[in-house]
C-alpha cells in the first residue's frame, strides 16, 4: 500500500501586515478590595479559556462541561479552573453567540 506524503511550503510574509508587538503588561490599580482583584483575575481566565473553546469549535454551552474546560485550561498551561470559572467560561460562550 502506497502513502503519499504531504509537503507544505512556509506562507510568504505579507509584507501589509507588520509583525506582532507583544503587548506591553501594566500593573492593575491599587487600593481596590481583594474581591476585586480575585474578580477580575477570573473574568481574565473566563475569557481566555472561552476564546481558546470557541476557536477549537465549542459553539455550544451545552458542550462545553467543566471536564472539558478544565482539558483546555492544562492544553494552555493555565491552572484548573473553578466550578464558578466554569459557568463564567459558559455565560462567555453563551452571550458570544
Amino acid at each position: 500500500m502506497a502513502v503519499a506524503a504531504v509537503t507544505t511550503k512556509p506562507l510568504p510574509k505579507s509584507p501589509l501586515q507588520p509583525p506582532l508587538k507583544p503587548l506591553k503588561k501594566k500593573p492593575l490599580p491599587a487600593g481596590r478590595p481583594r474581591e476585586w482583584y480575585v474578580s477580575h483575575n477570573r473574568r481574565l481566565k473566563a475569557m481566555r479559556l472561552a476564546i481558546a473553546l470557541l476557536d477549537t469549535g465549542v459553539y455550544l454551552p451545552s458542550s462545553a462541561n467543566n471536564a472539558r474546560i478544565r482539558t483546555t485550561a492544562e492544553r494552555l498551561g493555565i491552572h484548573p479552573p473553578s466550578d464558578t470559572t466554569c459557568r463564567m467560561v459558559r455565560a462567555l460562550i453563551r452571550y458570544g453567540r
